[in-house]
């Protein structure tokens, strides 16, 4: 008899992507993604999406979400939806559910993603054994190291996407002054996130004039184009990007690896080697040296989060 079937679901704050699992994998056929947009909470999401693979009886859940989660529950950073085992486990029949933040996610899926969904952007060797990092640039901003322990992997949560903006530059303090005026304070996923592209290019337009501000999509548009402004605004965006990973990879020291995952750090990888990347991730001063240890890859698979889930499903089985 086959092993029950469960459910996946990687809860972003502009989509939901849902896939069914056996045996720890996520079956192909069965991924969908949804925008969020159009439904009113998560649960609409999921009726949607279980009418549409034919109510199957599920053993149980496993969910990423793009925001905290503690003691089971969880608020989407950029969305006001509210998450809580309880509710997952009633929304799937009752099974059991387990709830996580989605970069832990990204990081249980490590060991599970091929070399072909692998950019590389750093090269470096990649030290079997030692701790890794996962960061993720999207909607929002976050973090999470990946450790193995005698007992198994250890991903750790964070909200490291609200610490404060590096400033090294007098244009990256003012800058900073232009995010805290609409948000109290500078923070990192202020800058460097899809809605942040176009807040550095709203920023460069109140300094220089020309177009009116634009959206990430729109100025990656006009950096193929060749305009001047998108340049600078996506050159800004990728040097405080290189100088905000370089600062996690010392608090962590990833000699295991570095990886970029989300829908900005996609779109941008492009233009991370022209753009300076990789002198704002070395510029650490004396310890430029330790940095070009560490290797760095943009991971290409939109559904990574979901193969962590399946291998959370996986690890934690009787």
């Amino acid at each position: 008899m086959p092993s029950p079937l469960a459910l996946l679901a990687d809860i972003g704050g502009t989509n939901t992507r849902l896939a069914l699992a056996r045996d720890g994998r996520a079956l192909p056929d069965s991924i969908r993604r949804y925008a969020n947009a159009g439904f009113r909470d998560l649960e609409a999401v999921l009726h949607a999406y279980l009418a549409e693979v034919g109510s199957p009886d599920l053993g149980g859940a496993c969910a990423a979400v793009a925001g905290p989660v503690q003691d089971g529950s969880g608020r989407l950073t950029n969305l006001d939806w509210e998450i809580a085992e309880p509710r997952l486990s009633a929304a799937i029949g009752g099974a059991p559910a387990r709830l996580l933040n989605d970069l832990q996610a990204q990081g249980h899926a490590l060991d599970r993603l091929g070399p072909e969904v692998l950019r590389p952007v750093l090269a470096a060797p990649a030290r079997p054994g030692a701790p890794r990092l996962v960061i993720g640039v999207g909607t929002g901003f976050n973090a999470a190291a990946v450790h193995r322990t005698r007992t198994g992997r250890l991903v750790t949560a964070s909200e490291c996407g609200h610490i404060t903006l590096p400033t090294p530059t007098g244009p990256d303090r003012r800058l900073a002054t232009h995010l805290a005026r609409a948000h109290g304070f500078a923070s990192v996923e202020e800058a460097l996130s899809g809605r942040g592209l176009g807040a550095i290019d709203a920023w460069l337009a109140e300094e220089q004039g020309g177009p009116p501000p634009r959206d990430a999509r729109a100025l990656l548009d006009a950096l193929a184009e060749g305009e001047p402004r998108a340049r600078l605004a996506v050159a800004t965006f990728v040097r405080l990007l290189g100088t905000v990973a370089g600062d996690l990879a010392l608090v962590h020291l990833p000699h295991g690896g570095v990886f970029l995952i989300g829908g900005m750090a996609r779109a941008i990888a492009p233009h991370l080697a022209r753009l300076g990347f990789a002198d704002a991730f070395h510029a650490k001063g004396r310890f430029a040296p330790l940095m070009e240890t560490f290797p760095l890859a943009v991971i290409e698979d939109d559904y990574a989060a979901l193969t962590g889930c399946a291998a959370v499903l996986a690890d934690e089985a009787p």
